[in-house]
Formats: structure tokens, C-alpha cells, sequence
């Protein structure tokens, strides 16, 4: 991986997270869901744009502002853009529902999209998107609903989800048998597992996952992907980050896991047809939008292979050829693009130069 620095200069003092002011604002999904918005500011008023960042499954905004030194949130602050965090329906912060990819790409993203707007005055955005925040973000983009936004920076999987052969496995096989004794399974068990099935599951995990102490991130090996650890490594975190995740996993539906199963047999996302507005297959057409597409993939991602974004690239390039730019980050999983002791050095320059193009 190669990046240019940008080439704005730095401030004096680079921000961190005791300059940050964050306002939690509310936010009403089209189908009328409650979420929020964090609008994140620095010491200074903002000299660009509004980027909007979106989380995974089963976590929440926080998780781009782990306890590190220097975050991607603080990042994008001395680069003078105007920082958004989004808690769409697959939150931790809000109440547990049985969300699908559909709804969120119909009704949360564009929301959001227009909130931002709205409160800032812009007439577009740039957004940062994390696994099925990408999915979900991709797929509303693609049918078109997204028309304002025109980069999106997509980290793991977007179009095409390709996951390792155990994952295929036990999303195939052992997730719908877990569906009819639970609505959802939750890494937080690891801590807390409340109830029989959690309890049974947990033990489970403990027998199968002894890479750590920390029984959340081996519960969320062993939800999410197939490695030892699933989502980054563990040489990539400072004990700090590796002790605050522990709080940062909880509940995630079996709708959710219903719905990639089908995705990862097609090969390519696929709607479930319940939610208007949306293609049957957001690969069977053009993409409706001209947002410019940045794919990051870590070379040794076990949740979703770097082939994901690779054949999502090979899509796009038949379509569009020389517009989507893709970057396989060697050495690094999933979430430690973001989460990683060295991704201020490694990682956010690359953000940040691509959303300056």
C-alpha cells in the first residue's frame, strides 16, 4: 500500500479526544425507526465538506473512536472536514430489532443523507462506510437513492461478499439452527451471557477459541468470521483498544444472517423483496449513481476474503472503467483498518487522500 500525504498542513496541535464537542442529534428512519447522528467537531469550524461515517453489524458509531492516540475521527477534523457519525438500526445504542439490509439502505442511509445536508447546507457528502454499513450503504447507492452522496469509501465488502469456508459453514448450517432457539446472538455474552442458550454457546466458544483472555473477542471470532482472532489481529491492537471492545459487541439479529447467507449463495447482494424500491439484485444493472467508489480490503481479512472487494471492483470497472479505485491493505484483518495501533500511520492517509480527490 502507497499513499501520498495530504497536502494541507497540519495543525499545530492535532486534535484528540478531549477537543472533541459531539452533539447526539435524533433522527427519524424513513419507515419511522428512531436513530441518531453524532456531529463531531474539533477546536476549529469546519473548512470542508460533510463525511459521513457508518458502522458494522452489532456495534455503534463509537467504533471509529476507539481509545487510541489518534483516530480516524480526529483525522478527518484536522483535514477541516465536518464529521458525522451515524447510529443506523443495526446500533448498539439503540433498542434490538430485526433489521435487514433492505431497510437500512431504504430507509436509514437516506435519512441520514438528507439530514446531514440539511443541517450543514451542502448540496453533497462523502461517506466512510464499514461492512454492513457498506452493504447497506452500497446497496441504497446502487438503486440509486443516494444521489447527493459522490465518494464513498468502503472498507471490507460492498457489492460481492466473500467469506472463508467455515464461515460458509456455520452461516449456512449453524446460524438458522441458533435462529430457532434466539432472535439474536451477542458477542457481549462472552461477559454476560444471560440465559441458557448464551451460557451453552459461550462454553462453546471457550473450547474453540483460546487465542485470548478476552471472552467478548473470542465471541466475536466466532460471530463474525473464521479466524483466531476474526476481525483483526491481535498484534495490531493496543491492549487499551483490546480491553474497550469488550463494550463496544452486542446484540445482532438472525434476520441479518438469514439474509448474507443468501447474499454469499448468490454470490452478489440480493433484496429480500419485502422493502419497496429496491432491484432484486444490485448486481444485475448499472449501479444508479456516480459517486466514486474507493474499496479497502485487508489482505488478511477473515470475515470477508479481499476477494469481496475485488470482484465488487471488477464490477464496477465493466460499467465504469477508470473511475473506482481499489486498495488491498497488506498485513491487515477487518475492523483493525480503523482500530490498528498503526492505522494513523498506515491507513488514514489513504482516507484522507482519496476523499480529497
Amino acid at each position: 500500500m502507497t499513499s501520498a500525504p495530504s497536502s494541507r498542513a497540519r495543525p499545530a496541535r492535532p486534535t484528540t479526544r478531549r477537543h472533541h464537542v459531539t452533539e447526539v442529534r435524533p433522527l427519524t428512519a424513513l419507515d419511522g425507526r428512531p436513530l441518531t447522528l453524532v456531529h463531531v467537531r474539533g477546536r476549529h469550524p469546519p473548512t470542508r465538506g460533510p463525511v459521513l461515517l457508518v458502522h458494522g453489524a452489532g456495534v455503534r458509531a463509537e467504533i471509529f473512536r476507539p481509545p487510541s492516540p489518534r483516530t480516524l475521527v480526529d483525522a478527518l477534523i484536522d483535514e477541516g472536514w465536518d464529521v458525522w457519525l451515524l447510529n443506523w438500526r443495526a446500533s448498539i445504542d439503540l433498542d434490538p430489532t430485526p433489521w435487514t439490509l433492505d431497510q437500512a439502505a431504504a430507509y436509514d442511509h437516506p435519512a441520514a443523507v438528507a439530514h446531514v445536508l440539511a443541517a450543514t447546507g451542502a448540496d453533497r457528502l462523502k461517506a466512510v462506510v464499514h461492512c454492513q454499513g457498506s452493504t447497506s450503504f452500497t446497496m441504497a447507492a446502487a438503486a440509486g437513492l443516494l444521489p447527493e452522496v459522490d465518494t464513498v469509501v468502503s472498507n471490507a465488502v460492498s457489492l460481492h461478499p466473500v467469506i472463508p469456508r467455515l464461515s460458509t459453514f456455520k452461516i449456512g448450517r449453524l446460524a438458522p439452527v441458533i435462529s430457532r432457539v434466539t432472535p439474536y446472538i451477542s458477542p457481549a455474552w462472552g461477559d454476560r451471557p444471560r440465559g441458557l442458550v448464551p451460557w451453552l454457546l459461550v462454553q462453546g466458544v471457550r473450547a474453540t477459541h483460546p487465542e485470548c483472555r478476552n471472552r467478548v473477542c473470542r465471541m466475536v471470532s466466532f460471530t463474525y468470521g473464521s479466524g483466531w482472532p476474526a476481525l483483526w489481529s491481535h498484534a495490531h491492537l493496543d491492549d487499551a483498544t483490546h480491553d474497550w471492545v469488550r463494550g463496544e459487541f452486542a446484540e445482532v439479529p438472525m434476520t441479518f444472517f438469514a439474509q448474507m447467507d443468501r447474499c454469499v449463495r448468490a454470490g452478489h447482494l440480493v433484496t429480500t423483496g419485502a422493502v419497496p424500491g429496491l432491484p432484486p439484485s444490485l448486481t444485475g444493472q448499472a449501479p444508479r449513481t456516480d459517486a466514486r467508489f474507493v474499496l479497502l480490503a485487508g489482505q488478511d481479512n477473515r470475515c470477508f476474503l479481499a476477494d469481496s472487494q475485488r470482484r465488487t471492483h471488477d464490477f464496477l470497472r465493466r460499467h465504469r472503467p477508470g473511475r473506482d479505485s481499489l486498495h488491498v491493505l497488506p498485513g491487515y484483518g477487518h475492523l483493525d483498518v480503523f482500530l490498528g495501533r498503526r492505522a494513523a500511520r498506515d491507513t488514514f492517509p489513504l482516507i484522507l487522500e482519496e476523499l480529497a480527490r
